[in-house]
This record gives C-alpha cells, structure tokens and sequence, in this order.
C-alpha cells in the first residue's frame, strides 16, 4: 500500500474505500490479544474498518468498553505514526511507526497483571 497525501492507494493505484489492517499487522495484534487471554484478562475483541482508519478492541466482557484500542490511521503515517494504543479511559498510551513497538505497552501491562 502507498500513502500519498493522506490517501492509501492499491497497488493498481485506486484508493480505497475503508482502511484494513494487513496479515501481518493482525497476526502481531492477535499475539498480544492471545496471551490476554490465555492470563484471563481478556475474552472478545471487535475489529471495525472504517474510512479513515481501522480499530482493534480488545473486551474484558462482551457488554464493558475495551480495555485497549489498537487503532490504524494512514493519514497520521508521517506525522505522528500510524498506529496508537488507547486505554479503557480514551487516552493514548502509545502511538508510532512500527505496530509490534506500540504493542509493547500492552505486553508490559500484561507481565504485570500475571505477576501480581
């Protein structure tokens, strides 16, 4: 995918109409999202593809706001980062770059949570 002015185009060079996350891109955020289960934090996600950018939440129960929103935004990639993580409140832990860095806040979260 290339990024010009904000816009992600194809490879064919038409724009899309929703913005997706990659192979890639899902199967590092299913990694940190299995390990949240598998230490009982968390037990559904919801991915939404939206116009402008893709979201990943991860539930502690189905009916609850997310724990973390891990969210996609092509038109923030050479300015703030495409990627950020946002807590349960709306604030953003993390943003940057490169997908498995932003995850690392999660992850420290997560070493916590099992020491305990």
């Amino acid at each position: 995918m290339n990024i010009v002015n904000g816009t992600a185009f194809g490879t064919d060079g038409r724009s899309y109409d929703q913005v997706t996350f990659h192979r890639t891109e899902l199967s590092a955020i299913l990694q940190v999202y299995g390990r949240m289960v598998a230490a009982g934090v968390c037990k559904d996600y919801g991915i939404s593809h939206l116009r402008d950018c893709a979201i990943f939440c991860m539930f502690r129960r189905t009916a609850e706001t997310p724990l973390y929103r891990v969210e996609k935004h092509p038109r923030l990639a050479e300015k703030q980062g495409m990627y950020r993580v946002l807590g349960m409140d709306g604030r953003i832990l993390k943003r940057g770059q490169d997908l498995k860095v932003v995850l690392q806040v999660v992850e420290r979260k997560l070493i916590r949570i099992v020491k305990d």
